[in-house]
């Protein structure tokens, strides 16, 4: 019946004006609402709710206060909602109905009226179906609980006009709101719950066990608090609503709600009826039942079934060409979308250099990129990647008056290389700061996915990234999970690649190179691929090592390295086999660019 929610917390903490502040994903009161200390060093923010599951603590001996939102709720006269309250807090004083010492006879009137809705007189007798004897025009519904307790009065003309006005439904009030039918049910395997109580002994009278109504129509739930228990005790419920507007009414909410098996009427065998008792009056009880029999379960969100997903061929898989010839051979193309690649290497050593060069050959490749970078200034950030773009034939060198070399980009190519990837390649302004920081780069990142249709993503680093969100009251190990889980989803969704630089560090406790990765082990553990390039001091300065670490989509990893070549002037890296001049096609007088095609690398 409750589900906690953050928002209790801190609404719990205004109910009982207590300051509270948010830490390491806790609620922390400055004094306990309970023992409620004269205010001390030691026993300010002794009591906390953690935000995670609501329970809570005060650390002080002397009181040691624990447990959950429900209990603070009886304690301190707290609301966690109407239908909680119901449930869990002292009930309420209905009116008492008399409960008739023996079963209710049916009137004629009543035999004879459900009769002609198709209602077998049995089924009529044992819900102890009635009428008023004083208005033999209205139906008597009683309502008896799962012990026989006559509980809810529920009438119904039999003669309504419409155009006569007033109501053509309407019970005893200050009653117990129960479901129709409840002393009726046998066992607790299948219970069918319908809108009205005419469809109900519908499904009765087609010889279906345990068949239930609601007291107030599909959007009255009053009922739930105190059938709970009761419901839930089903191996399963079949949803037997109106089916209006094309939906079954009574089924988003009690698929929500019930713990058990929720099955629904399939749409087809309504068979163009609105309810259980015209399928019975035009289709027969033999259509009833088959409705109950057929019917699906829920499905549940994000889940489907194994042989209805489609066959893919992963070699053939969308890649992106990483430009160096020993990644995508072993990848069989390249980098692959839907998914984060992680590009991890020691502060220094080139690995967003690496990951920048990666966004050009996506550029060439005709698709639309964005990048952040949390230590560059935009200007920075686009003069390095010209520099790789344009190429070290198309770089000017000359000494300046201190004896060292200056590499430049004319303006003219500059201007060629900013009208080749305009519309192609968009930078996170870093420059904007909102008063508030209320959007995130997870959603700033996904709006450029869906407003301008990229999907290869640059992000640099993962540290300064994460000051971008609004996680606050995590530490930083969650909120490094959380970023990089959200990544992950968002280029799973969007079919897109996300580079994301990180630092190494020394790891003295594992042989594993993934472990070494600063942060928390879920930032491997959700990426793709990981990328390594660094240092090594057995190779020339100019030269890295890039290794795979890790490879989720084939499983072939390269931990020796490639050695790769670093070329200054116009920051390009590469390796064996490379074109380190490639012309990436930014000027209209050259041939273009060339990329290494998916059919030129071996299959296995």
């Amino acid at each position: 019946m409750y589900e906690f929610k953050p928002q209790d917390a801190y609404d719990f903490a205004a109910h009982v004006h207590a300051q509270a502040t948010e830490r390491n994903g806790e609620l922390f009161f400055r004094l306990c609402p309970y023992c409620s200390p004269k205010p001390t060093r030691d026993n300010v923010k002794s009591f906390s709710i953690s935000l995670r599951t609501g329970q809570f603590k005060c650390l002080r001996a002397s009181c040691g206060a624990h447990g959950n939102m429900l209990t603070l709720a009886k304690d301190f006269d707290f609301s966690l909602g109407s239908e909680a309250d119901e449930y869990y807090r002292p009930k309420r004083q209905f009116r008492k109905v008399r409960t008739p010492a023996k079963p209710i006879e049916p009137r004629p009137e009543a035999v004879r009226y459900l009769s002609g809705r198709g209602i077998s007189e049995g089924v009529i007798k044992k819900y102890q179906v009635t009428v008023r004897k004083d208005c033999p025009g209205v139906l008597v519904f009683p309502f008896l609980d799962d012990r026989g307790r006559m509980q809810f009065i529920k009438y119904r003309k039999t003669d309504f006009d419409k155009s006569g006005g007033g109501s053509k439904e309407w019970c005893e009030a200050g009653c117990k709101p129960i479901l129709f039918g409840m002393a009726q049910c046998e066992g607790f395997g299948r219970l069918v719950v319908t809108e009205g109580q005419i469809d109900s002994l519908s499904v009765a009278t087609a010889g279906i066990a345990n068949a239930v109504s609601v007291p107030n129509g599909a959007k009255g739930f009053t009922w739930v608090p105190y059938c709970w228990d009761w419901i839930n005790r089903f191996q399963e419920v079949v949803v037997f609503g109106d089916f209006e507007d094309g939906k079954v009414t009574l089924l988003d909410e009690l698929a929500a709600r019930l713990r058990c098996t929720v099955k629904h009427v399939r749409m087809e065998d309504y068979m163009g009826c609105k309810d259980a008792n015209e399928i019975l009056q035009k289709h027969g009880a033999g259509q009833v039942r088959a409705c109950v029999e057929n019917a699906e379960a829920v499905p549940v969100r994000r889940v489907v079934c194994l042989s209805d997903v489609e066959d893919v061929d992963i070699f053939r898989l969308p890649k992106l060409g990483s430009g160096i010839m020993g990644i995508d051979r072993l990848l069989y193309g390249g980098l692959p979308f839907g998914g984060v690649t992680l590009v991890a290497g020691k502060p220094g050593e080139g690995k967003s250099t690496l990951a920048s060069q990666i966004l050009v050959n996506g550029l060439a490749q005709g698709h639309k990129c964005l990048a952040y970078s949390g230590e560059l200034p935009n200007y920075q950030f686009k003069s390095w990647i010209d520099f790789q773009i344009a190429g070290r034939r198309r770089i000017s060198e000359c000494e300046n008056r201190w004896g060292d070399r200056n590499y430049r980009v004319s303006d003219t190519n500059r201007k060629l290389i900013a009208d080749w990837y305009r519309g192609k390649c968009y930078l996170y302004d870093s420059r904007i700061v909102d008063g508030d920081e209320g959007e995130s780069l997870a959603s700033t990142v996904e709006g450029a996915i869906m407003q301008y249709g990229v999907d290869v993503v640059l992000l640099d680093n993962l540290m300064t990234a994460l000051d971008l969100e609004g996680a606050a009251g995590f530490d930083k190990y969650d909120r490094q999970g959380l970023f990089v889980k959200k990544m992950a989803r968002l280029a799973m969704k969007h079919n897109a690649l996300i580079l994301l630089v990180a630092h190494k560090r020394k790891n003295k406790f594992s042989t594993n190179e993934n472990d070494e990765v600063s942060g928390s082990g879920d930032i491997t553990n959700l990426a793709m691929l990981t990328l390594a390039y660094e240092k090594d001091d057995r190779l020339l300065e100019s030269q890295r090592r890039l290794k795979v670490l890790k490879n989720r989509l084939f499983g072939r990893v390269e931990t020796e390295g490639l050695i790769m070549e670093f070329d200054e002037k116009s920051k390009r890296i590469y390796g064996q086999g490379d074109d380190p001049d490639v012309d990436y096609g930014w000027d209209p007088q050259d041939g273009g660019f060339t990329q290494v095609s998916l059919e030129d690398v071996p299959f296995p």
